[in-house]
């Protein structure tokens, strides 16, 4: 499922216009990004949580030549599944 589609079902389900249920789905990744740029940790009941790690610097290596070369320390989003979501997956 992409943005659309996620739109459309959001539009068909709560009988909404079009523009109504892109401005809510926007306005919610939109809130998800912002609380994830603050640092904060996002948890969505019964889908799981979206949190900030940081990954340490590391020596990587270039595939192509084989040449070391340095990977800086960086933050990434890490999604952790949560129960309802996992039972119903399996």
């Amino acid at each position: 499922m992409n943005k659309g589609q996620l739109i459309e079902k959001v539009m068909s389900e709560v009988k909404v216009a079009k523009a109504e249920a892109t401005r809510a789905v926007d306005s919610v990744i939109s809130n998800i990004r912002t609380s994830l740029q603050s640092g904060e940790k996002v948890v969505l009941a019964g889908l799981g949580t979206f949190s900030v790690r940081r990954r340490k610097a590391r020596t990587g290596r270039n595939p192509r030549t084989g040449e070391s070369l340095q990977i800086p320390e960086r933050r990434v989003v890490r999604f952790k599944a949560g129960k309802t979501l996992k039972n119903a997956v399996k």
